[in-house]
């Protein structure tokens, strides 16, 4: 397997590998480590990040990754540490900031096909004008006017706008209606404006300390607060719009940015000014509950900015959703690029 894997690597090589990354950003620098420097590589189960691997290659247009997908295809799942080791190597990437992991997740509504006393907020498709017009209306705006109205954009009406605030944040969820069915929705726009942290405002307002925050504590603090929460949630003026989302089954996870599934804990969300989606992750996140583990980059986030800035998807539901919100610890990302592209990076005099 070996030899045969030797033979293909020398085709890749040669049909160039100079546009498997994006643009370099001026402000990043590069570092080519060796394999033995990734803490805990040999342990982990690179069959199933070769499974995640594949989920997404395929749809990469870029003839490089195509060749490299071609191969991982015809990989016998045993072999994938050594498929990584020879078509690879490992880049750290960095902007100069520190390294931060946060987590997400695909969240559950309790909701209804038409409105009722109990479900009273709609979950809106994208409106025409939102399409053309870049920054449209505010949060606010949308929120306080009538310019939804009488349209037919309702997909869903839910039960909690503090959980329709978060699923917005996310971008994906599943809305579980009284019959038992299920509404799965993605993300199909926004109105423009800049996601502003509530989390942070409530740091700056004084009300809580930095570590004390997360998405359960904000949740409560506006449930408690009615009129104050909801001023609060105001402070974003991003809002997102949904669409249906039809053809993924209900045991595969939700759409990610790349427009295929993503999966628990091998899909991470990045920068693509600096990690190329498609691109193998080495993610070394420390913190109390440690991870070392090979992901794919599959998704990326407005709040998702930097070379060194990750989002770990944690799967769907309350327990994925707690695990996430907890999540805002430092650590390492290696982003795993071709061998001739990541040292095509490297500045010309070294």
């Amino acid at each position: 397997m070996i030899g045969r894997l030797r033979v293909l690597f020398r085709a890749v090589c040669v049909a160039g590998a100079m546009s498997l990354a994006p643009q370099a950003e001026a402000d990043a620098t590069h570092q080519i480590l060796d394999f033995s420097q990734l803490d805990g590589w040999e342990v982990d189960d690179h069959s199933a990040a070769l499974k995640t691997f594949l989920n997404t290659c395929p749809d990469l247009d870029d003839p490089d990754w195509q060749s490299l997908c071609a191969v991982a295809q015809s990989q016998d799942p045993a072999a994938a540490r050594s498929f990584f080791e020879l078509f690879f190597r490992p880049v750290l990437i960095s902007n100069g900031q520190p390294a931060l992991f946060t987590g997400y997740f695909e969240p559950e509504l309790e909701g209804s096909r038409v409105p009722t006393s109990r479900y009273r907020y709609p979950v809106y498709r994208m409106p025409r004008e939102a399409k053309r017009n870049n920054p449209w209306l505010t949060r606010r705006d949308i929120l306080t006017s009538n310019v939804m109205d009488g349209r037919g954009l309702e997909i869903a009406w839910v039960d909690d706008p503090v959980e329709l605030f978060f699923l917005q944040i996310q971008g994906s969820g599943r809305i579980r209606l009284p019959d038992g069915g299920v509404i799965r929705v993605g993300y199909a726009g926004a109105n423009g404006h800049p996601y502003r942290s509530i989390g942070v405002e409530l740091v700056r307002r004084g009300v809580y300390n930095a570590h004390q925050v997360s998405a359960q504590v904000i949740k409560n603090w506006v449930r408690r607060n009615p009129a104050a929460g909801q001023e609060l949630l105001f402070h974003n003026p991003s809002y997102v719009f949904f669409r249906k989302v039809t053809r993924v089954p209900s045991d595969a996870g939700p759409l990610g940015a790349m427009n295929r599934s993503i999966t628990t804990l091998r899909t991470v969300a990045v920068d693509p000014k600096y990690t190329p989606l498609g691109a193998p992750v080495w993610v070394e996140k420390d913190g109390a509950d440690k991870i070392r583990r090979l992901m794919i980059a599959q998704d990326t986030g407005s709040a998702i900015k930097g070379a060194q800035r990750a989002d770990i998807f944690y799967g769907t539901g309350d327990a994925a959703g707690q695990a996430a919100g907890r999540l805002r610890d430092p650590g390492r990302m290696v982003v795993l690029l071709p061998i001739q592209r990541a040292y095509a990076l490297l500045p010309d005099d070294l």
